[in-house]
């Protein structure tokens, strides 16, 4: 019997790292792979009820594998050779309560 095994993505983060001569922040996209994503299309009611609440079109669903700590909410991530945009909050589960390796999930649309 075969493992559930996720895909590597790559979560896109700004990072400040210096000011302007006006004192303003300088942002840099640091670029951080995550291990073992569960990447699925998004069921269609899913689809719907992100559409009526946000006005956005979900395409997949990541599953975030436990222990994760980076922060997903309104960041770019990179997998099949595509840039998306995670939108909305992340919903997460209790770690020990869940039986397998994720307990995060978050919804992403195309972005260009």
């Amino acid at each position: 019997m075969a493992r559930i095994k996720g895909v590597t993505v790559t979560l896109i983060n700004n990072k400040e790292v210096g000011r302007d001569p006006f004192d303003n922040p300088i942002f840099e996209d640091v670029e951080i792979a995550v291990d073992n994503v569960l990447v699925s299309p998004t069921s269609s009611d899913d689809v719907i009820n992100a559409k009526d609440l946000t006005g956005r079109t979900a395409v997949y669903t990541l599953a975030i594998p436990k222990g994760d700590t980076n922060a997903w909410e309104n960041q770019e991530v990179r997998f099949f050779g595509q840039r998306w945009r995670v939108f909305g909050i992340p919903l997460q589960g209790i770690e020990g309560l869940i039986p397998l390796d994720w307990n995060k999930k978050v919804m992403v649309e195309r972005y260009e």
